[in-house]
């Protein structure tokens, strides 16, 4: 089963060309302003000229400032005659829920704990870290390894400086993770929040913020400039643009399930639902992926 993301939004996008058809929309939490949101337009608008963002109402266009956004209708203005905007045909990835525990990425795990020892999203310390005990915190990785070869695609192993080896690709470096609790890595590996690198590490919640966490600043302990152990602003710039994509372009993509009860059918859920070859090809990496025996 999957869920509309579309459903709670309260901020609605349009073309002022065609004020029926809606491009998108948002739900509004008090961390995008203006500005932020003009420049989360950039990532799913596309135009043939240069284009202004007006609010419903209001008589002069939107400036990019700091004031919070206020949810309503937004039209986007062409500035030149007979110009056009469409939607971007780019999707985010589909991306399941991943688990650290395999042989393959026990080392990215340790030394993502080692290095954060809280989750870096609430700012919940772990008390029981001396003691090794990691009940309920996780190592989520930023950039999925399901999806290693658009990491490398990308070339984004330019970035990592910590590898394992000659042919390690880097997509399991602490430098592509960080420690969260459970529930929040689900959030995390869902799109339903995203952190900002070009705002000061803000965190965006792109839906209900149960955990308070809309606002909040991406702890210090993992971007510490002088630790070159810290995470890469590229790859949470790219989860950042995911987040986006997910939740603002068109009708949203589906939130899907991840807690799947024992004698349910899985497969059969996923194959039914949408983009199910996607997700299909990105559950069963999660799943080979952990029982690989390759250290």
């Amino acid at each position: 089963m999957s869920l509309s993301r579309g459903v709670i939004r309260n901020v609605h996008i349009y073309d002022s060309a065609r004020p029926t058809e809606p491009l998108g929309g948002l739900y509004l939490n008090p961390s995008v302003t203006r500005k932020k949101f003009i420049r989360m337009l950039g990532f799913i608008i596309r135009a043939n000229c240069p284009y202004s963002v007006w609010f419903q109402g209001v008589d002069h266009q939107l400036s990019p400032t700091d004031d919070p956004l206020e949810p309503g209708h937004y039209y986007i203005v062409c500035d030149i005659p007979g110009g056009v905007i469409w939607i971007t045909d780019e999707r985010c990835v589909a991306r399941s829920f991943s688990r650290t525990v395999s042989k393959r990425d026990s080392r990215f795990r340790e030394q993502v704990r080692n290095r954060d020892r809280k989750c870096v999203i609430t700012g919940t310390v772990n008390r029981a870290a001396y003691r090794n005990e990691w009940t309920s915190f996780e190592a989520a990785h930023i950039f999925p390894l399901a999806h290693e070869e658009l990491f490398i695609g990308l070339n984004y192993p330019r970035y990592v400086t910590l590898r394992s080896g000659e042919n390690d690709t880097g997509i399991n470096s602490c430098q592509n993770g960080l420690l969260m609790r459970s529930h929040i890595h689900k959030q995390f590996d869902s799109f339903s929040f995203a952190i900002d690198p070009d705002d000061n590490y803000k965190i965006t919640c792109f839906s209900e913020d149960h955990d308070e966490i809309d606002g909040r600043f991406l702890d210090t302990v993992c971007r510490d400039p002088g630790d070159e152990r810290g995470v890469i602003d590229e790859f949470l710039r790219w989860h950042f643009r995911q987040a986006v994509l997910a939740n603002m372009k068109g009708n949203g993509e589906p939130v899907f399930e991840s807690d799947f009860p024992d004698g349910s059918d899985m497969v059969g859920e996923i194959l039914s639902g949408p983009r199910a070859a996607e997700r299909m090809e990105a559950e069963l990496f999660s799943r080979l992926n952990r029982m690989s025996p390759v250290a």
